[in-house]
């Protein structure tokens, strides 16, 4: 009798905690789906979107000129339509670390409009951010449907970011990671590995039953490691670091001298696009606009000016900081491909892969996920690359500090334990207050 008054307690226990993780599981991959659908189908519908624009305005170079007038109406449609809107990224990674009011649908197409504008008169941008704010948006409408409590609404807002990120580049993996990654540094959260990864992987595969595809990278020669070759990689991983903070740090400046100098918001990316397109006209090239995705391809195999990643972070540092809709994560790509491309006349490794590392480590300093780009880089380039993409992208992680693109994220584990101070404060608080990065003082 006593065997059994023991037995029950804890027989029970162990069924409920079975099927509370059946449950949990059987669910999550439910509402993953529903996401990964949803997402995966806008996601295909924003490439093919944006191809269109590209094509477009490669072949009609005229248009280019309408370029302040674009960002004049696009300006507009976000004052007196969506200004709740307007933190883009950085509102979704406010509503994971500090859940409050459910975003809005209309966040999706107006990021669509918005980032094909910039594409389609010749603003310097990426699609990320796009992607980002469309996976986030759908997602965190099933809050309301199923009236999802703040923690689950944490992980649906996840599971869309993840879902965006992993259908725009065809990256699932990466995707999974990066929605887990994103929004708190030095820190994942192991609760949301299923609704992540499921929602990337279903919805990488919707978008290509769409017939929509990706862009293929190959690297002519992956070098055998040796002692002097990691030196070598850590050494380029300083580079790319540098790269990031001079990139983020470029985009915040221009975006507050903006906002200083003129008080309506609209003529903002008016004026910033008539500084473009007066660049483009002068330069007499549209090689640093757009996606760059040509001249990604390029500097894989071919050498190239020392100064293209210089001149296309201006070009996308001048395009977001004057409020153009987009992401920074293509042009990130590109500045960090040539700069590896262009490192490749001092640093003895083969020039296809540098620009592979640079490739990913920029983005993983400016962006501050490491393993997200780690991941990206196997999943592009192959895993013989893998040790020296993750080389360039740990130290470039460390290397940028407490600073990047994303203003909203939160510091959950300091980079180095003298900044320990910063745990809890996010990244556009230390860069309005930047006493309190100096060396762990207040």
């Amino acid at each position: 009798m006593s065997a059994f008054r023991f037995r029950l307690p804890k027989n029970l226990a162990s069924f409920f905690w079975r099927n509370a993780i059946v449950f949990f599981t059987v669910k999550w991959l439910l509402l993953s789906a529903l996401v990964g659908v949803l997402v995966g189908s806008a996601s295909a519908l924003f490439l093919v979107c944006l191809d269109w624009a590209t094509h477009y305005r490669e072949s009609h170079v005229w248009i280019i000129s309408l370029l302040p007038l674009a960002g004049f109406v696009v300006g507009c449609m976000y004052h007196y339509f969506g200004k709740e809107l307007e933190a883009g990224n950085n509102l979704l990674l406010e509503n994971i670390n500090r859940p409050s009011k459910i975003i809005s649908l209309k966040m999706a197409p107006f990021v669509l409009i918005g980032t094909i504008a910039t594409h389609l008169f010749g603003g310097s941008a990426g699609r990320e951010g796009t992607a980002l704010q469309i996976g986030g948006s759908i997602a965190d409408q099933f809050t309301r449907i199923f009236g999802l409590r703040p923690r689950d609404r944490r992980l649906i807002l996840i599971a869309g970011i993840a879902a965006g990120f992993g259908s725009v580049f065809g990256t699932p993996l990466a995707g999974g990671i990066f929605g887990l990654e994103v929004f708190l540094i030095g820190r994942i959260t192991y609760e949301a590995l299923i609704p992540a990864f499921a929602s990337a992987i279903l919805a990488d595969m919707t978008t290509k039953a769409w017939h929509v595809g990706h862009t293929h990278y190959h690297i002519p020669l992956v070098a055998d490691l040796s002692v002097s070759r990691v030196l070598y990689a850590v050494i380029a991983g300083c580079i790319f670091g540098a790269c990031s903070v001079l990139f983020s740090s470029l985009t915040h400046l221009i975006s507050s001298i903006f906002k200083r100098k003129i008080s309506f918001p609209p003529f903002r990316p008016m004026f910033g696009g008539a500084i473009v397109a007066l660049a483009v006209l002068g330069l007499g090239t549209t090689r640093y606009i757009g996606l760059g995705i040509p001249v990604i391809l390029e500097s894989f195999t071919t050498q190239l000016p020392p100064y293209d990643f210089m001149l296309k972070i201006i070009f996308t540092a001048l395009t977001l900081g004057a409020a153009f809709k987009g992401g920074e994560v293509t042009p990130l790509f590109f500045i960090g491909a040539t700069l590896g491309n262009a490192l490749s006349y001092f640093i003895p490794l083969p020039t296809g892969l540098l620009a592979a590392m640079g490739f990913v480590a920029v983005f993983a300093g400016a962006a501050n996920t490491p393993v997200a780009c780690i991941l990206m880089g196997i999943e592009l380039f192959g895993a013989e690359c893998g040790v020296y993409v993750a080389i360039a992208c740990i130290i470039a992680y460390f290397f940028s500090g407490h600073r990047g693109i994303y203003g909203s994220q939160l510091i959950g584990q300091s980079k180095h334990v003298l900044y320990s101070q910063h745990e809890g404060k996010n990244l556009a608080d230390l860069r309005s207050n930047p006493k309190k990065t100096a060396h762990g003082k207040h």
